[in-house]
């Protein structure tokens, strides 16, 4: 079998399967696992995977500058948008993680809605522009431009004093065995501050999402009340990520 061959088969267990394990693989086509691990790394450095111990998982397909995640899912996004939207009740206390999703949700919300919106985001807080009665809390820090939110010291200062009832909690993988994952280790532990400030975390989730996996945890799908995802997310998918107990919504 030709590299580029093993290499083809190796991406579609990936999405088959959800995860390639190097010895089992190797056994399979009767070869060593030096040259299957070769070719993890190879494609690992194209971005096309993540390795992990023993083999490899799906990447995100996420992991793109945030200008380009504007036009990835649209039509979902809106969808997953509204039924975040519906979560929100007059007179909590929010909680919004950056991303293109969560944007969605407060295009979404009734012009009427009473609530307190906190958030660490510049485009969020400006998207909240048109809705008179909802009490915006801006975080500040440093920018981490690829997700366009504040991070660091000065943020985790302010989350600290925090006590929110609701946060939509931005990643860009959600699997059933490494839980949910983003790209950026400062990041992930922002985003595991304000879970923990928070008494419950939702997280939207196109299906690009489901099954993959990005290099630093934020937490186990047991650390969220509510997963949204598309109202066609296959079935296999959800049965996977149900056994965590955590409620999944389907959108639309």
């Amino acid at each position: 079998m030709l590299t580029s061959q093993r290499k083809r088969l190796i991406l579609d267990l990936l999405a088959r399967d959800g995860q390639v394990v190097a010895k089992q693989l190797s056994h399979q086509l009767e070869l060593s696992e030096d040259t299957i691990r070769r070719d993890l790394r190879e494609l690992a450095a194209e971005g096309l995977l993540l390795r992990v111990h023993g083999g490899a998982m799906p990447v995100s397909p996420t992991v793109v500058p945030i200008a380009e995640r504007r036009t990835i899912s649209t039509d979902a996004k809106s969808a997953l948008g509204k039924a975040g939207a519906d979560l929100i009740h007059d007179g909590m206390t929010v909680v919004f993680d950056g991303g293109t999703s969560n944007l969605e949700i407060i295009r979404h919300l009734p012009v009427a809605a009473r609530f307190t919106a906190i958030t660490h985001s510049p485009t969020i807080a400006v998207a909240l522009e048109d809705r008179p009665n909802v009490d915006a809390v801006i975080i500040g820090g440093k920018l981490f431009r690829h997700s366009m939110v504040a991070v660091g010291a000065l943020a985790a200062e302010a989350i600290s004093r925090i006590r929110a009832d609701l946060f939509f909690l931005g990643v860009t993988g959600v699997h059933p065995t490494e839980g949910l994952t983003t790209g950026d280790m400062e990041e992930a532990a922002i985003k595991r501050q304000l879970m923990a400030c928070s008494a419950e975390t939702a997280v939207l989730a196109t299906n690009d999402k489901l099954g993959a996996v990005s290099p630093f945890q934020i937490g186990g799908l047991g650390d969220i009340a509510t997963l949204i995802v598309e109202s066609n997310a296959a079935d296999e998918r959800i049965v996977a990520l149900a056994g965590s107990g955590v409620s999944i919504l389907r959108a639309g």
